[in-house]
């Protein structure tokens, strides 16, 4: 029994672990590639993006090198529907705006057409490397989308900045962002692995699936930033930012973690296989979220508060479903 507990203190100091080496690590990235003259509209399209999902990708990986497959799918998934159907509702529910349809388009349609694929592929049992290829090929659209976004909003301010443009970095301030760089992706890696072997740890003792502490404990654990992110959002009424950073997220969870999980299995002489569970209760759930957050905002040109309302229900009831068997599995565990 005490072991139990330990491995739950041991779960959330690495959630906690993840969560702050990520913020530092992307402050300290972002200042290195920025110094190192990497112009800031691709620092903040590629260099934030990719370090913000870090903790996902490194959960999901560990994961996969261990050949815990449910376990990867279920965080990278997992994360994906809890973006939208815990964090993304609440941003809905607090705050409900008008939006710019042009600006969610392309995005929108890049994160469903990526949850369509996985889906499709989840029904054959595996991510194969035909699959792989039309992941990634959708996250290079969205990044070259970024940029492009990004250009087109430097030249609407009319910020004279040359790109590229090296800052002038003193010796302090290099070795202040160099150490933070190193300690922040030493948290991450850390605090993952112990995520992942306190997460199997403690399925294994109470006799529930890997798959469930992953889409639960381990999907929001990793999901902090953005709801961190979100919150900030609400507070300075900023609904723009909220949304399409939970959709960008999005997008790098399916496009680039699934794919990299895929060739880390293969690697080791498998294959990322996804069970029955995950194929009949995951996928989908993360595809309706993804639908319901999607489709009335293009209709309406807005987002609506009943789709917050909406959203939490749905979620709710994945939660539930998903941990029906693990409630079974602890009452003679509890007896």
């Amino acid at each position: 029994m005490d072991n139990i507990f330990v491995q739950v203190i041991i779960m959330t100091v690495a959630i906690a672990a993840v969560v702050k080496g990520g913020d530092v690590f992307v402050d300290a990235a972002s200042w290195m590639a920025e110094a190192t003259g990497i112009p800031k509209i691709i620092v903040g399209a590629t260099v934030v993006s990719i370090a913000t999902t870090l903790p996902e990708m490194l959960v999901s990986a560990i994961a996969a090198f261990g050949g815990s497959g449910d376990m990867a799918i279920g965080n990278a998934v997992g994360s994906v529907t809890a973006n939208i159907g815990l964090i993304m509702a609440l941003s809905l529910i607090c705050m409900p705006s008008p939006i710019n349809r042009k600006e969610y388009l392309l995005k929108s349609i890049l994160m469903l057409t990526a949850a369509v694929v996985i889906v499709i592929f989840g029904i054959f049992g595996k991510l194969n490397i035909v699959g792989c290829i039309i992941l990634l090929l959708i996250c290079a659209v969205a990044w070259t989308e970024n940029i492009r976004n990004a250009k087109k909003a430097v030249l609407a301010t009319q910020i004279d900045e040359a790109e590229g443009a090296k800052e002038k970095a003193e010796g302090k301030e290099i070795a202040k962002n160099v150490t933070l760089f190193i300690v922040g992706a030493a948290a991450i890696a850390l605090g993952a692995n112990f995520m992942v072997s306190s997460g199997q740890f403690i399925a294994e003792y109470i006799g529930i699936p890997e798959r469930v502490i992953a889409v639960t404990v381990i999907a929001i654990g990793t999901s902090l930033p953005e709801l961190v992110t979100t919150l900030t959002a609400i507070v300075k009424k900023e609904m723009s930012l909220s949304a399409g950073n939970i959709i960008g997220a999005n997008i790098l969870d399916m496009t680039l973690i699934l794919p990299v999980c895929a060739l880390i299995s293969n690697l080791k002489g498998g294959a990322l296989n996804f069970t029955a569970t995950v194929a009949a209760i995951d996928l989908p759930a993360c595809l309706i979220v993804g639908c319901i957050a999607v489709f009335p905002m293009l209709i309406q040109k807005k987002f609506s508060r009943w789709q917050g309302i909406l959203l939490l229900i749905v979620y709710a009831g994945y939660v539930v479903v998903s941990s029906s068997e693990s409630i079974q599995a602890m009452i003679p565990w509890l007896a």
